[in-house]
């Protein structure tokens, strides 16, 4: 059983027979009263997020999940082809259950995925991965007294905010689960 203060980020608890993953924790203390527990999380069967109070004291069930490390082969009509490097065999995940994570993944690159009562939840992806900016505007001088960001295009299809220093052709990092730039790799 997890108590509802040992929540934290990336945690997997169930809640309504549901299994779910902690995306972001505050925990607050008002006086004399008792602490409150205040999450965001995303349901890892159907994708939504939603926000949750609890009592410090709220207990939860732990989400027993199996972690495959599984071998990404290709995409293709919707779907993503992953092989088990052990017995061989291939397994389809629909792209509604990868998401915003498959434009981070790369052919013949190892991957764990998080299997929950012989169903595939999600992918268990690196914090942050180095990509490429294939197209770019030229950055412009002038007044820059505040952080100034123009769009960038990487050679994996996603779209991202880039500092003016960023040039086509330089690797950054990004955020996979926010999709957005951390810092020049």
């Amino acid at each position: 059983m997890l108590d509802a203060a040992r929540l934290r980020n990336n945690t997997l608890f169930e809640y309504d027979k549901e299994p779910y993953r902690v995306l972001k924790f505050k925990h607050t203390h008002l006086g004399r009263g008792g602490a409150n527990i205040r999450i965001k999380a995303k349901n890892l069967k159907s994708g939504v997020t939603r926000s949750f109070n609890f009592g410090a004291n709220d207990k939860f069930e732990e989400v027993n999940v199996v972690k495959k490390k599984m071998q990404f082969l290709y995409s293709q009509d919707g779907s993503y082809v992953f092989m088990d490097p052990t017995s061989f065999e291939q397994q389809e995940i629909d792209s509604e259950i990868i998401g915003q994570m498959g434009k981070f993944l790369k052919e013949g690159e190892d991957v764990n995925v998080l299997f929950w009562q012989d169903e595939v939840l999600d992918l268990d992806m690196p914090a942050s991965v180095d990509v490429e900016i294939a197209q770019t505007a030229p950055g412009v001088k002038g007044n820059s007294a505040t952080n100034m960001f123009k769009p960038a295009t990487t050679t994996n299809g996603l779209q991202v905010k880039v500092p003016l220093f960023i040039k086509q052709g330089e690797k950054i990092r990004v955020d996979t689960r926010t999709g957005e730039y951390i810092e020049r790799a």
